[in-house]
């Protein structure tokens, strides 16, 4: 429960210090006195969008600390737990700041937490209702999500829409494969005509270029052969200027002349090395000649292999160099493609068995419904007439979709009512008026309330178009919902305000030049003139005081009424 909130800077409030105590806490005060205020403050903590508008004038930034008593809250504990967020002694501390450039932060038991972790937490520590509830029940998917909340059906809701989106992800992917089944069968009819054929070539990745110089040989024989002649001519053949014969007559006479000077013996030497060398050579190029023969076939077929390449490499838009990768490139696309095939295959199980899945959790989940649609549409209709719609009856129309799979499961949800006797039930959007939706969502709101496990309910001018009698009865709704758990009520119904165990106002003050707001928790005689002035006009007059005692006395008589009716 909320045990106590700390407003600084926030739009009118300079400081604010609140204690609230479990059970009904009724907030009353004059229109535009801030009592918005104070739930805007309230909840930002619980992860509201920030704005610099909420700082108050000339401060830097707002602060607002929200205290909650978590203890025996498991659930809640877990929560804090699982994300390392945990408090001291059953106490949790949300503390949320807004500066004046409207960037905020957020605090869980003082260690930084984004936004969405404060909501997530916020709404298991909070569930307010407020006074336009009334527009939310008209939409179809509200009426839907009221009733799994009645019913306790989150977790089978939620289990309902993670095994939609495991359908639907399966789904779609075996759609996309399918569509794309036709372009794919022609794609690998191509890429296997590809493979053959280039496979068939037997290319390695050295041939072309041993090709390339098998080819240059071929083509230039008799040039060759000219030059190797040529050479061995020059080098030993020739008898006067053979290179061989002339290294070694030179090598003879530097011989001779180191015996006069010993450093041409090194020269020598290194001319007749050179003279050996030469004569090598030009054995190495008569052998080359014995070996080289004019083969034109051989050069048909290098030219003929050369060909084919060339042509192969133009029609897949590459150098001849490249086809041993693009036929390593096909094969892969190809292999993908045939297990795209082999996927389709699996998709079709999994197809099978996600909906299969989809179709058990959403038959328990319908069936779960309509026993809830029963109870809940009794129970509001009790409620109905006793705030003050005598006759009304209020019943919940479960249709089926069909067998195509929906987020929320296989059920169209209306609330369908009637507010007087003899008159057939219709949709909750066509037959009620303002003042009956009022009743009908307060009705709706109280029930569904008391079945969630959220420690705190806040019920912001959900009286709102009820009066006399009716909104007696709305405040001792409130006051039963306080028995186990807190409660916290905006209202402006006097009927409602005598219901609280606990009465704060809130009122503007205007103190040089500056409007501030204050709250202050009433006594019993100051709950007397609060409740005067909410019942009376301009003077509040002995006997307006009167009727507000005896609204006390009477609150506080129903009350031990109901207690002894419990214990019996």
């Amino acid at each position: 429960m909320l045990t106590h909130l700390h407003i600084r800077d926030f739009a009118i409030v300079d400081q604010l210090e609140l204690e609230f105590q479990s059970g009904m806490t009724v907030l009353t005060g004059e229109t535009g006195a801030g009592k918005s205020i104070l739930l805007d403050a309230l909840g930002l903590t619980l992860g509201d969008r920030a704005d610099s508008s909420f700082v108050r004038h000339g401060a830097e930034r707002a602060e607002i600390i929200a205290s909650f008593d978590v203890a025996g809250q498991a659930l809640i504990a877990d929560w804090l737990g699982g994300h390392q967020l945990e408090g001291e002694g059953g106490e949790c501390l949300i503390r949320r700041t807004v500066g004046a450039d409207g960037r905020s932060r957020g605090y869980i038991n003082g260690r930084p937490a984004p936004v969405q972790l404060l909501k997530e937490l916020g709404e298991q520590l909070v569930d307010i209702h407020g006074q336009h509830a009334h527009q939310y029940l008209l939409r179809r998917n509200a009426q839907r999500q009221t009733l799994d909340a009645f019913a306790g059906l989150a977790d089978a809701a939620a289990n309902v829409t993670a095994a939609y989106q495991d359908w639907r992800a399966v789904s779609g992917e075996r759609e996309t494969l399918s569509q794309e089944r036709q372009d794919r069968e022609a794609r690998l009819e191509l890429l296997r005509y590809q493979i053959e054929e280039l496979e068939a070539l037997d290319l390695s990745e050295k041939e072309l270029a041993d090709l390339d110089d098998e080819h240059h040989r071929l083509a230039n024989v008799t040039r060759l052969q000219e030059g190797a002649q040529s050479a061995i001519l020059a080098l030993s053949e020739d008898e006067q200027l053979a290179a061989v014969g002339v290294l070694e007559r030179i090598a003879a006479e530097l011989s001779q002349l180191a015996g006069y000077d010993s450093e041409l013996e090194s020269v020598a030497e290194l001319i007749n090395g050179a003279a050996i060398q030469a004569g090598e050579a030009a054995g190495e190029l008569r052998r080359y000649l014995e070996k080289l023969d004019i083969d034109p076939e051989r050069l048909a077929e290098v030219e003929q292999r050369l060909d084919t390449l060339q042509d192969l490499a133009r029609k897949h838009r590459c150098r001849p160099d490249q086809l041993p990768e693009f036929l390593e490139a096909a094969r892969q696309e190809r292999d993908g493609l045939e297990a795209s095939e082999t996927r389709l295959d699996d998709l079709d199980q999994q197809l099978e068995k996600t909906l299969a899945q989809y179709r058990k959790l959403a038959g328990n989940l319908s069936r779960k419904r309509c026993q809830a649609a029963e109870k809940l549409a009794k129970q509001v209709t009790v409620n109905m007439q006793e705030l003050g719609m005598k006759g009304g009856h209020f019943e919940v129309e479960i249709t089926t979709t069909g067998d195509e799979p929906a987020p929320y499961g296989h059920d169209q949800v209306q609330f369908l009512v009637t507010a007087n006797p003899g008159q057939p039930a219709q949709p909750l959007q066509k037959v009620a008026s303002g003042g009956e939706l009022s009743r009908i969502s307060l009705a709706i709101q109280v029930i569904t309330a008391g079945r969630e496990g959220i420690p705190t309910l806040i019920f912001d001018e959900v009286d709102v178009g009820v009066g006399g009698g009716v909104a007696e009865i709305v405040g001792r709704q409130l006051h039963a919902l306080g028995e186990d758990r807190q409660v916290l009520c905006v209202t402006h119904q006097p009927q409602v305000a005598s219901q609280g165990h606990q009465h704060l106002r809130i009122a503007k003050q205007t103190r040089g030049g500056t409007t501030r707001t204050r709250v202050e928790p009433l006594s019993d005689g100051e709950r007397v003139e609060e409740l005067a002035r909410m019942l009376g006009g301009i003077a509040i007059t002995d006997q307006t005081r009167s009727h507000a005692r005896e609204m006390l006395t009477l609150a506080s008589d129903a009350r031990a009424k109901r207690r002894e009716k419990s214990k019996v």
